[in-house]
């Protein structure tokens, strides 16, 4: 027996999942007990052009389990391998994920709206036998709606509104307080008031380093970054987030409690939309930001500089980078790629230029 593990929003939130999740089993983790990470396919606009979350159909090779020949898509749920391929024009890092995580990597697809994505994560609870525990890395998942850094609220308001309709005891667990950039350390620490958190060791962080080294998340990065004891300003693509001694810590709280602070959840609830789009508009109409587009309208489409940035000289890419921290201490693998006009698939050649073995660069 198990929890099922929830990533709230998708993206590199299954990386820090993975951490929360060895934080939380402690010496029940291992290469025998790999845990079951459900997640959303929804990745930032420079891995997937297409706009909302991915689905069962727009990937080849999903492994599916509770269904038989003959079932409907309701039936079961679908499962990532590390020769799922997404469909063009879609893109997504959760093949290459499930290769180097430690863990089975569960498809939420939210498609056929709230009611549905319910019984996925039912079905995905049963199959681990044990409680729900949901994990947002940041800690936007508490929005009140209005809060002035919130970009991209619906995915986390529709995880909550979907677990509480399974039924199943449900912890929301929230990693890393104000690493998202979306809502402040200050301001979550009242609404985490009521946990106790736990701090991951280094051997959680250990557990994700295959995918720290090339995953283009930020949150997760900044969050075993702090793990690992970084303090200071970091760069990021959109913030300078900085990392104190509040960073590591991973809080619980009662379900109940998180969708008391987000509205959008609530909502949901009382509506029960049929559709992903309708859900989305539900989060609108309460938040103002376009449910399935917040992330692209926030971080437009980088084109590289004219000539490029060939990757030869190492103290120039440092002195770019220096520049572009805007006088941070350290700066993301992401906006370091972006800075030099390189793709996040180049990350793992920066880091080997740079010599980093660390989720995030050291610039001063």
């Amino acid at each position: 027996m198990s929890d099922l593990y929830v990533a709230a929003g998708g993206g590199g939130d299954p990386v820090g999942t993975l951490v929360a999740a060895r934080a939380l089993t402690g010496e029940r983790a291992g290469p025998g007990h790999p845990p079951l990470i459900a997640t959303y396919a929804w990745e930032r606009p420079e891995v997937d052009p297409t706009s909302g979350p991915l689905g069962e159909r727009d990937f080849d090779g999903l492994v599916y389990a509770g269904r038989e020949a003959g079932d409907g898509p309701e039936a079961g749920f679908a499962a990532f391998t590390p020769a799922t391929r997404a469909r063009p024009p879609a893109g997504s890092t959760m093949p290459a994920l499930a290769g180097d995580l430690p863990a089975r990597l569960l498809l939420l697809d939210p498609a056929r709206g709230l009611a549905s994505l319910a019984r996925q994560i039912a079905a995905m609870a049963a199959a681990a036998g044990g409680r729900i525990r949901i994990v947002d890395i940041g800690g936007d998942i508490l929005t009140h709606g209005d809060e002035p850094g919130l970009c991209s609220p619906f995915g986390d308001a529709l995880t909550l509104a979907a677990c509480h309709l399974t039924g199943i005891p449900t912890t929301v667990h929230v990693a890393g307080p104000g690493l998202d950039g979306e809502i402040g350390e200050e301001l979550l620490l009242e609404r985490l008031a009521t946990g106790v958190p736990l701090v991951p060791d280094r051997a959680a962080t250990a557990a994700a380093a295959r995918a720290l080294a090339w995953h283009p998340s930020e949150a997760s990065a900044l969050w075993a970054a702090a793990v690992h004891g970084v303090r200071g300003t970091v760069r990021t693509v959109n913030h300078v987030i900085p990392l104190t001694e509040v960073s590591p810590r991973l809080y619980p709280l009662p379900l109940h409690e998180a969708i008391g602070h987000n509205p959008v959840a609530r909502a949901l609830l009382d509506e029960h939309p049929a559709t992903l789009e309708a859900a989305a508009g539900v989060s609108q109409r309460l938040t103002g930001i376009p449910g399935l587009e917040s992330e692209r309208a926030r971080t437009p489409r980088q084109e590289p500089p004219a000539g490029g940035t060939a990757l030869l000289d190492r103290d120039l890419t440092l002195k770019t980078l220096r520049e572009a921290a805007d006088g941070a201490g350290h700066i993301t693998l992401r906006h370091a790629a972006r800075t030099l006009g390189l793709t996040w698939t180049d990350i793992p050649a920066l880091r080997a230029l740079l010599a980093v073995d660390t989720p995030l660069l050291r610039v001063s």
